[in-house]
């Protein structure tokens, strides 16, 4: 059953493909189901693992820079570049998590600020290879059979991306290695002591999860069409670790079901700017006071 939710959740996003007008409609559920993905994948360290990773968009946003450049300057296709953006991203996502991946609660949260920060600097003074502040501007849409994929169909294929990347993290959670990961969250020390390799086991689950936050990355670059360092910064991560704690952690379907409700929420109150703030900061509280568990916990628990 919690099957069938995650795909009537991913399901939602489609059917406005075909209900809008490919404009501005298109291309928010293009950004949905980039923040399903991310948020899927950011799920694997904060709902499964118990690390609250403020890295996360940094490390997409490398896999990102990676890919457009390939394209841009080096005149590779888009298909030959993602396997090279996403494996980098994962590789220095690991190498990140090293200094950070023995600390507790507060002061692992607090590293991964810092770490945040630094790759957001790197982002604005490599202007070789970022353009600073400017950005890169023009990224070209991914190219099949000599055409660039079109609306709606780029949607749908991003879409099948994050099906997938919801996927793979239900099937691990299923596995061996799922279980030792939340056996390592509700008690780290009794992990130890029965001789469980906690530190490999989240080296792992660092590596999976920011292969994830690269696909994510890189898929966004040239979706937009545009890249800069504000896109990758810290509150990008904070926006996504909301999502999984508002749809539910823990859960396939909370990160997407989170993403589905806040990715929108800029958009439909942008008229709004003095009101978009406040209805979202009053909604993620009431969430966190009153759904600890996050609407996930109420929205499928007669069924589940």
């Amino acid at each position: 059953m919690k099957d069938l939710h995650a795909l009537l959740i991913l399901s939602f996003p489609v059917l406005g493909l075909f209900a809008g007008d490919h404009g501005l409609v298109t291309f928010i559920v293009g950004l949905v189901f980039i923040n399903m993905l991310l948020a899927s994948g950011l799920n694997l360290l904060y709902g499964f693992s118990g690390l609250i990773p403020f890295t996360f968009a940094g490390i997409a946003g490398i896999s990102a820079y990676i890919c457009a450049n390939l394209v841009i300057r080096a005149g590779w296709a888009f298909w030959f570049a993602l396997p090279i953006g996403c494996i980098a991203a994962a590789v220095v996502g690991l190498l990140l998590s090293f200094p950070a991946i023995r600390l507790r609660g507060f002061y692992f949260a607090l590293s991964g600020l810092v770490i945040q920060s630094a790759l957001t600097i790197a982002f604005v003074y490599f202007p070789a290879y970022t353009n600073g502040d400017t950005g890169i501007t023009s990224i070209p849409k991914p190219v099949v059979a000599g055409m660039p994929v079109a609306s709606p169909w780029f949607e749908l294929l991003i879409g099948a991306a994050a099906a997938i990347g919801a996927g793979g993290v239900a099937l691990l959670m299923r596995s061996r290695i799922g279980s030792t990961l939340i056996a390592i969250r509700e008690d780290e020390d009794l992990c130890r002591a029965l001789g469980i390799a906690v530190t490999a086991n989240r080296c792992l689950a660092f590596f999976l999860a920011s292969l994830m936050a690269g696909l994510g990355g890189a898929i966004y670059a040239h979706f937009v069409g545009f890249i800069s360092p504000r896109g990758f910064d810290v509150l990008v991560s904070l926006n996504l670790w909301l999502m999984v704690a508002v749809g539910g952690r823990g859960t396939v379907t909370g990160p997407l079901l989170g993403a589905l409700i806040l990715t929108p929420l800029p958009y439909v109150f942008q008229q709004y700017s003095w009101l978009k703030d406040v209805i979202y900061g009053a909604a993620i509280i009431a969430v966190v006071i009153f759904l600890p568990g996050g609407l996930q916990s109420i929205t499928f628990r007669k069924s589940a």
